[in-house]
């Protein structure tokens, strides 16, 4: 895993002043049978482990095997849980060594289960709950949990729009556990000082208002001015409590999403992943697919399928880029078209959120493409009349790019650049094996969750995971590293480009838009010191800099056991 520049700042000694049973319940300092003869001694551990120490290469390869027998991936996830819940360093070691295989366990698609089964899998804590009760005291919470810890990172959920899969109340708590295990195998982030945090501020799902197991705050969700009042509290107190801190916003429902983003960006270092994070990771999977193709942004026809947070992020990143490509103000609107369930957004009088109106169409421009009737619009619609180049589902409408609809498309297009990246995979708008049969192996394409290699025609298709696991364990580690204290656009636009310029040329022969996920963690890296480097350009960076490679190198935290001395 970790190459030639991979130097870790470790000290060689760590002094501990646990002894006996204390030492080994604390999950971030056992080793279990991985225990030299010489600390069980030193640390009152004899007796209590067998006989035999094993090295943490033999330590993972049994708890690997033991993962690879367990009936389901849902049992693979909780076996894992507990092996976090009293051995952190093993268990990234494990994530590490087979980081493809299981990132889909601690990741989606299976924490999808994983969240809706929260209370009956629960094993444990290991993150912060925010209730309302706690008005008026959330600093004093938060000091008495952190206390003189360190804390460089929080992954914040609310819980409500989940995945694909909506409103699963204090479930979301898994989705921020997920997010940061990932930081952490992708990116070296040190896991005792990151925290993953549920704002229960109650649930509008009526299975688990029902459920006398259910374990969050037991009624209908708080909206409104109240709502922000706890997040604005909220807020206050991470920064007196941990005021290091950058805070990754995750899984809101859009209209809080945008509101949280806007609101607090300035006031903290914080991004929202489903908007940043997705903006930029499509981008990049797009300028790999225009790079097989040979053809600029602004050539481009592109479809957005979903209108919510993620569909504003990538739309916003298309913009973006296109100013830059000298393309500016209505003539943006000829290269994206975005869609929600309701179909085309146009300017026609129709009542819509007010984040919409920058995504709607003209109405002359619908008009002049043969769209005029409202009732006209749907995505078979679009695709026959504004004849697409690109097509990216971000809807969470389970196989909504059908034959009749990428068909069409095909008809049109050389190359369609398909992008099914609703997660998990279970609600994709498409299956690759599908795409390819309906495009004669045409089409470019990429999926927000893991699939299978396509065999077809006598090729093999390998599948790019456009995940944005490939965009904020970087961004994150280059935040930490340089410091910063804000999160600026130009950061998540480096990200972006610095993502697509790490797909090779073998992978985009195998049908790769994105690198292989073996190769995360030295793609977060790189991703990682460009980013540092337009922190610093932006004046943003407070820590020394004079060399970057080094600062962010030194901030990346090692699985390694250390050897223990008696503080």
């Amino acid at each position: 895993m970790a190459g030639p520049k991979d130097r870790r700042s470790t000290p060689r000694n760590l002094k501990v002043t646990g002894r006996g049973s204390a030492l080994i319940r604390n999950p971030s300092l056992n080793k279990g049978t991985g225990f030299p003869l010489d600390e069980r001694r030193t640390f009152g551990l004899e007796g209590l482990l067998p006989v035999r120490a094993k090295n943490q290469s033999q330590q993972a390869e049994r708890i690997y095997q033991q993962v690879r027998s367990a009936p389901d991936d849902l049992q693979k996830y909780v076996m894992l849980n507990a092996l976090l819940n009293r051995n952190v360093h093993l268990y990234y070691r494990v994530l590490a060594d087979h980081l493809e295989e299981l990132m889909p366990i601690v990741y989606t698609p299976t924490v999808g289960a994983a969240v809706q089964r929260f209370s009956q899998v629960f094993q444990g804590g290991g993150g912060i709950w925010i209730t309302p009760d706690m008005k008026g005291r959330m600093q004093d919470v938060l000091w008495s949990i952190v206390g003189s810890r360190e804390i460089r990172l929080l992954v914040v959920t609310d819980n409500e729009s989940i995945l694909g899969i909506g409103d699963q109340g204090a479930g979301g708590m898994a989705i921020s556990q997920g997010k940061l295990a990932l930081y952490t195998a992708a990116a070296g982030i040190d896991p005792a000082k990151a925290i993953p945090v549920s704002l229960d501020f109650g649930t509008d799902n009526e299975q688990l208002l029902a459920d006398d197991q259910y374990l969050g705050w037991p009624s209908r969700r708080l909206r409104g001015p109240e709502y922000l009042a706890l997040v604005d509290e909220f807020v206050a107190a991470v920064r007196t409590a941990m005021p290091d801190a950058l805070v990754q916003w995750e899984d809101f429902r859009k209209d809080n999403a945008l509101t949280i983003l806007d609101r607090y960006s300035s006031v903290l270092p914080s991004f929202n992943d489903d908007i940043q994070g997705t903006g930029a990771v499509v981008m990049a999977g797009l300028n790999s697919a225009l790079t097989i193709k040979g053809e600029r942004l602004a050539a481009q026809r592109i479809v957005i399928f979903g209108a919510g947070a993620a569909g504003l992020g990538v739309a916003r990143q298309i913009k973006a880029q296109l100013v830059d490509e000298d393309v500016v103000g209505s003539r943006q609107a000829n290269v994206i078209a975005v869609l929600d369930r309701s179909g085309l957004l146009v300017h026609d009088g129709r009542p819509m959120d007010e984040y919409k109106r920058a995504l709607a169409w003209p109405a002359e421009l619908a008009a002049e493409l043969g769209l005029a009737d409202p009732t006209r619009r749907s995505l078979l619609d679009v695709v026959r009349k504004y004849r697409p180049t690109v097509l990216i589902g971000l809807s969470g409408v389970a196989r909504s790019f059908n034959e009749e609809i990428v068909r069409e498309m095909a008809r049109h297009v050389d190359r369609p650049v398909i992008f099914p990246s609703s997660n998990p995979s279970s609600i994709s708008e498409a299956t690759p094996a599908d795409l390819y049969a309906w495009t004669d192996c045409r089409c470019l394409v990429a999926t927000g969750s893991p699939f299978p290699q396509v065999e077809r025609g006598g090729r093999v298709y390998r599948v790019g995971q456009g995940n944005n696991v490939f965009i904020f364990p970087g961004l994150g580690l280059a935040a930490i590293a340089a410091n910063a204290t804000r999160i600026t656009d130009s950061m998540t636009k480096v990200a972006s480009e610095a993502l697509a310029k790490q797909v090779t040329n073998e992978e985009r022969e195998a049908g790769l838009l994105f690198p292989a996920v073996s190769r995360l963690r030295s793609v977060s890296f790189e991703i990682a010191v460009a980013v540092a480097h337009q922190a610093i350009q932006d004046g943003v960076a407070t820590a020394a800099h004079d060399d970057v490679e080094r600062l962010v190198r030194e901030a990346r935290w090692s699985h390694d056991y250390q050897h223990y001395v008696p503080a």
